[in-house]
C-alpha cells in the first residue's frame, strides 16, 4: 500500500525573489555576451534563461485544509500540507486533495431487518481524508467509494438488528440510537480503511417500516402500548386496593368477612381500571342489604 509521505518544499515568496534575480542576471549577462560577440556564452545564457522560465512553472497555492500530492512521471514523491504559496519541481504533477470535513447523506434504502420485516433506512456520514496517498492511489474515486461503501454498510447494519426489540432482544434500530450509531461508524470505517478516509460520525436520519406493513406494525405498536398501560393501571389498582384493606383493618373501621372483602375488591378494581368514570349505586340500607 502507498502511504502518505510529508514533503517540505520552499516558500513561494522566497523563490519569486530568487528567480527574479536570476532571470534579470541572466538577461543582463546575455546582453553583455551579445555585445562582446561571444556566441558560445550567449547561447549558454539563453539556455539558462529558458530553464529559469521553466522554473516559474513550479509555483503552487496550497489552501488551508488542502494537500498537494506530488508525482514525478507517475511516481509518488510526497504530499505538501503547509498552506500558502509554495514552490516545487516544475516537472512534478500536482494534484489537489481536500482534507476538509465532509458529509454524505445516503438515499433511503429498503432492507429486511433481523426479523425479516421490510424497513426503510437512511443515514448521514461525516468523514474526511487523512491519508492523501491512499485516497488518491488505492481507490479509483475515493468520494464515490465512500458513498457506495457507506450505503453497503448501512444495508448490512439494517439486516443485523431488528427494528424494535422483541422477546428479550437487547439492541434494536429504533430503541438504541447511540449503540446503533457506534456500530455503523465501525462498520463503515472497516470498509474505508484502505481508502485513506476516517469516519468521524454516522447516524441514522430516517427509519420507518416499509409502506406495505406500516399499518399492521402501527396496530401492533398500539396494542403493545395499550397492554403496557393496562399492566401499569392494574398494578396501581391492586396497590390501592391493598392499601384500602390495610387501612380499614388498622383503624378498625369495619369488619368484613371474606365474601364482603371479595365484593369490595371487585368493586374497587372495576372503578380503578375502568376506561370511563364509574357510576356508583349508593346503598341506603344496612351494610349487607
Amino acid at each position: 500500500m502507498i502511504r502518505e509521505q510529508l514533503r517540505k518544499v520552499p516558500s513561494g515568496y522566497l523563490m519569486i525573489v530568487v528567480l527574479t534575480i536570476v532571470q534579470i542576471g541572466l538577461g543582463y549577462a546575455a546582453f553583455l555576451a551579445a555585445e562582446a560577440g561571444a556566441e558560445g556564452r550567449l547561447i549558454t545564457f539563453v539556455i539558462l534563461s529558458i530553464a529559469t522560465l521553466i522554473m516559474w512553472g513550479g509555483f503552487m497555492m496550497v489552501h488551508p485544509n488542502e494537500a498537494k500530492v506530488l508525482q514525478l512521471f507517475g511516481k509518488y514523491v510526497g504530499t505538501v500540507r503547509d498552506p500558502g504559496l509554495r514552490w516545487a519541481n516544475p516537472f512534478y504533477a500536482k494534484v489537489s486533495v481536500s482534507t476538509r470535513i465532509r458529509n454524505f447523506e445516503s438515499s433511503t434504502l429498503k432492507v429486511n431487518d433481523a426479523n425479516g420485516s421490510p424497513v426503510e433506512i437512511a443515514a448521514v456520514v461525516v468523514w474526511k481524508v487523512f491519508d492523501t496517498a491512499e485516497a488518491l492511489f488505492e481507490v479509483d474515486d475515493y468520494a464515490g467509494f465512500v458513498q457506495i461503501q457507506s450505503e453497503s454498510a448501512l444495508r448490512n447494519l439494517g439486516t443485523t438488528y431488528p427494528y424494535e426489540p422483541h422477546d428479550g432482544e437487547t439492541i434494536a434500530l429504533r430503541s438504541n440510537p447511540a449503540e446503533i450509531a457506534e456500530a455503523l461508524v465501525d462498520e463503515i470505517q472497516d470498509r474505508l480503511a484502505q481508502a485513506g478516509v476516517t469516519v468521524m460520525e454516522a447516524r441514522i436520519t430516517h427509519l420507518a417500516y416499509a409502506p406495505e406493513i406500516a399499518n399492521a406494525m402501527l396496530r401492533r405498536q398500539q396494542a403493545s402500548a395499550i397492554i403496557a398501560a393496562r399492566k401499569q393501571i392494574v398494578r396501581g389498582a391492586v396497590g390501592m386496593v391493598h392499601l384500602a384493606l390495610d387501612e380499614l383493618d388498622e383503624n378498625d373501621i369495619v369488619q368484613l368477612d371474606e365474601e364482603r372483602k371479595a365484593a369490595m375488591v371487585s368493586n374497587l378494581l372495576v372503578v380503578l381500571c375502568s376506561d370511563e368514570s364509574a357510576q356508583p349505586v349508593l346503598n341506603t340500607g344496612s351494610l349487607y342489604t
